[in-house]
């Protein structure tokens, strides 16, 4: 499989509209990320969920996502299945985040996502991150919105167990839902694997990126 391996990485944005969003769609980029990159810089802004059990789920689950990384998380309130009518609040959280940080990759939802809120939150990030690469994730859900990605992550089948492990043990909120188990999460997995020539892989949509080939 083609590759580009980026050498320079210290800094990471991770864009989430709910709690849980950015561990299912990119956890196991993450855990990559973290582990190849020692004191790697992550800067996490969950749209919903301030003031709840969510947001301790979250920065206990980011903290386990993210080891041996330098982890800041913002969990605002606005209300989930809502967003329309917070399209202010968020897009000043997305400004005051870009004036804070300056990434070299953002981790997203994807700007075609059926869930409103997840879609809500794609289409902002380029108002506020012009000029940094974005990679759009993807939530398994009853919509049926799965695509056809364009970037993977091969994971390793530690890596992917350790992703399901801690999604499991973190979300507690969550485990009740019919589609929050073991074989979705590692049967979409498996699937974007044979894809990315691959046991396992994590799967991304890129709208825009630039190649630098000079080395």
């Amino acid at each position: 499989m083609i590759g580009l391996r980026p050498e320079r990485l210290g800094s990471v944005v991770a864009l989430g509209a709910h709690c849980d969003d950015i561990a299912i769609g990119a956890g196991g980029t993450l855990l990559t990320l973290c582990a190849s990159r020692p004191g790697l810089r992550v800067d996490a802004l969950i749209l919903s969920g301030g003031g709840t059990d969510r947001e301790d789920e979250e920065r206990a689950a980011l903290a386990a996502f993210c080891p041996g990384a330098e982890v800041d998380v913002t969990v605002l309130k606005l209300r989930d299945g809502r967003f329309p009518a917070h399209w202010e609040e968020a897009k000043n959280a997305l400004e005051d985040l870009r004036r804070r940080t300056g990434p070299d990759l953002i981790l997203a939802p994807r700007t075609d996502d059926a869930h409103q809120d997840h879609r809500g939150l794609a289409k902002l990030v380029p108002t506020a991150f012009r000029d940094h690469l974005t990679l759009g994730y993807e939530i398994v859900k009853w919509d049926g919105d799965l695509g056809s990605p364009s970037v993977y992550q091969p994971l390793s089948d530690e890596l992917a167990e350790e992703k399901v492990r801690l999604l499991q043990a973190h979300y507690a909120s969550q485990r009740h839902r019919p589609w929050y188990d073991r074989e979705a999460f590692l049967g979409l997995a498996r699937i974007r694997g044979i894809e990315a020539a691959a046991k396992y892989a994590e799967a991304f949509f890129v709208k825009k990126l630039t190649l630098d080939l000079k080395g």
